[in-house]
This record gives structure tokens, sequence and C-alpha cells, in this order.
């Protein structure tokens, strides 16, 4: 997925840099063989024969871009509703550092990617390749990659949280939802996401807490009140957990809560 968004912005850069004139009185270093051929670093010589060095603008556009991967994965995709649902079966479990989050955010990544899959292929047949065959221009190449991403976001995105954010924004200019922009989109989307990953945890929570009770009536009864719930309690959740094949379970009903696959 990342190897994806980077040859997009990649392409983009490339694109700028076709469409400008190199300057004149100046030369251009490039690396060798580079397929994009962006110019990296621009030479020039001032009036009194000094050399000067300047990295390019592209690059810099390209390193700006970069930074919003994060944002994009974690906010625009599947991301959200997994690591949260992930993060709420750790704590239900009474386990607190395991699996560690390393962990939890590699499976989530992959999860996520497994999800997204039939999205970014959209995006790859649609847009990527015409552009990289050089049949769309670039402005016509980013219009075509928003439409499978925002088809996601509005399939998962519930009806009250976009009409929230639309009046928020005072926008009265909108007349259906294909016409809602990304800022009032994205926004809305990670919304319905945070309410469907703590119902998800809600259902997941309450067969480990029926056996913190059960477990803390006993002791009581017993009149062990000094002894944690939680240690004796832990090995019988966990227990629990593996008889019902717990992680495939929760990885399918994740993966079908999406309707992607």
């Amino acid at each position: 997925m990342l190897r994806l968004l980077l040859v997009v912005l990649l392409s983009l850069a490339a694109s700028l840099a076709f469409a400008e004139d190199p300057p004149t009185g100046s030369s251009l270093i490039q690396q060798g063989n580079s397929p994009l051929s962006i110019p990296a670093i621009t030479l020039s010589t001032d009036a009194e024969g000094q050399q000067e060095y300047s990295v390019s603008l592209q690059i810099l556009l390209i390193m700006t871009a970069l930074s919003f991967i994060p944002a994009f994965v974690m906010l625009m995709t599947s991301f959200t509703r997994i690591i949260i649902v992930f993060s709420i079966l750790r704590q239900a479990l009474g386990l607190q550092q395991t699996p560690s989050n390393q962990i939890l955010v590699g499976l989530a990544l992959f999860l996520t990617m497994f999800i997204m899959a039939p999205i970014f292929d959209r995006i790859n047949t649609s847009a990527l390749q015409p552009y990289l065959n050089e049949e769309i221009v670039a402005q016509e190449a980013l219009k075509r990659a928003e439409v499978p991403i925002r088809d996601f976001m509005l399939a998962q995105t519930r009806e009250s949280d976009l009409a929230l954010f639309v009046r928020l924004s005072k926008r009265t200019d909108l007349a259906g939802v294909e016409d809602v922009p990304l800022t009032i989109l994205v926004p809305a989307f990670v919304t319905s996401e945070l309410k469907t990953a703590f119902q998800i945890g809600f259902m997941i929570f309450i067969p480990f807490l029926i056996i913190d009770m059960v477990v803390a009536s006993i002791l009581m009864a017993m009149g062990m009140m000094m002894l944690s719930p939680l240690i004796i309690s832990l090995p019988f959740k966990i227990m629990l957990f593996v008889l019902v094949d717990g992680w495939a379970l929760i990885m399918g009903t994740l993966a079908a809560s999406f309707g992607t696959i």
C-alpha cells in the first residue's frame, strides 16, 4: 500500500519537473539512469564565478507530501477501526503489554492492506496505470484516484455523522453526497469509524467481564478478598479466547464488517 502511494507521488512530481523549463545559465545534476529524471539539485554560477547549489522545489514538495502518508493510512482507511478493536481486546483480556504495541500495529497494517486491496486495485487500474502510460494528465489521475477512496469512506460513514459535519460547515451548495468535499467527508468517516470500533469493542468485552465477575464472586465467597480476581481470571480468559479461535474470529469479523471483500 505504501509502495503504491510512493509511486503515485513520485510520478506526479515527475510530471511537474518535466513541465518546467530548466533555468538559463545553470545545469541540472540528476541521478543517473533515473526513470523519473527529477532534477534534485540545481547548480548555478554567480558573477564571481562561484558555484551555488539549491534543492529543487519538486523534492521539497515530495517530502512534504510523504509526511501526510501516516495520516492518510490512519484516517482514510480501515486502520482506525482495526487498531481500536485490537487495543480494546487486549484490555478485555487483562493483558497490559501482550501482544506489544508493535505487533498490534503490524497486524492492523497488514489487515488494512488486505481490506483495502480492492480499493487500491481500482486506483491502480483507473488512475495510476493510465497516467504512467501518458494517457491522462496528473490532475485527471488525482480525480480518478479520489473516486474509489470516496466510495469506500461513504459506504462506511453514517448519514447522521455526515449530516453533522455538513451542518457545522454551513455549506448550502451541496446537492448530494457526491458533492461533499474531503474536508467534510474525512472527519465524518473517522467519527463513524470510532463509533463502530467502540460498538465492536463493547461486544468483545462482555464475555470477559462476565468471567471477571464470576471469579470475583467466588473469591469473595471463599473469603479470599486480598487475592486479586484479575490474576485468577486471566488464564480462564486466555483459555476461552483460544478455545473459540479468537484471533481468527476477530480478524474475520473485522474484515467482513467493511463489506469490501
